[in-house]
């Protein structure tokens, strides 16, 4: 949980448009826009390299962004990235403030050492939590230690970290914990009747 917030320079942008965006980034600059708490939208400038550390791996990152020494706390809301070059291009951040809470979506990851004989599939990619704005999980763990074949994992099996709580019904599955003889029967079954549904 990010407790503290990851803080970054920014400074108020000036120039907009395309044109504009695009010197920024020649430059070592990322454009973003602030908003939230019922103000205007805020532009400014984020150092690069700093930005992309920042957002690594973390999905909802908490910043503190010091604009000429005035210090916003936001939450990351979106991030558009280049489909081919590394770094980011754009970064979308919503004001908050350490005492609120925020609805965000979190990324789900299996941990533990599952049974023999085992395979698990991840139903749900992406869980929404409510969570204090300053203890967002990075992600939500599912542990499949000692699971059997054959079973669901369910939001209402879930261990999530205190003050976070799942926005989904308690029977939405999460993970799937399954037999790998089953899922490899399944297969050829399914490769069987391809050609016959292509067939009529």
């Amino acid at each position: 949980m990010a407790h503290d917030a990851i803080k970054l320079t920014a400074q108020d942008r000036t120039n907009y448009g395309k044109g504009a965006s695009r010197q920024a980034r020649r430059d070592g600059l990322v454009p973003a826009v602030v908003y939230g708490h019922g103000s205007e939208p805020r532009h400014v400038l984020l150092p690069a390299h700093a930005t992309a550390l920042a957002l690594r791996g973390n999905e909802n990152a908490l910043i503190e962004l010091d604009i000429d020494g005035e210090k916003l706390l936001t939450l990351t809301k979106a991030v558009q990235r280049h489909p081919i070059r590394p770094g980011v291009q754009h970064v979308d951040f919503l004001l908050v403030n350490r005492n609120e809470r925020v609805e965000v979506e979190v990324p789900v990851t299996v941990i533990g050492e599952a049974e023999p004989g085992t395979i698990h599939m991840i139903e749900s990619a992406h869980l929404a939590v409510s969570a204090p704005a300053v203890a967002i999980p990075e992600v939500v763990e599912v542990d499949v230690t000692g699971v059997a074949g054959g079973t669901m994992i369910t939001v209402a099996d879930l261990k999530l970290p205190e003050g976070v709580e799942a926005l989904a019904d308690a029977e939405t599955g999460v993970v799937n914990v399954a037999d790998e003889n089953a899922v490899t029967a399944e297969a050829p079954e399914a490769a069987a009747e391809a050609p016959a549904a292509e067939a009529e």
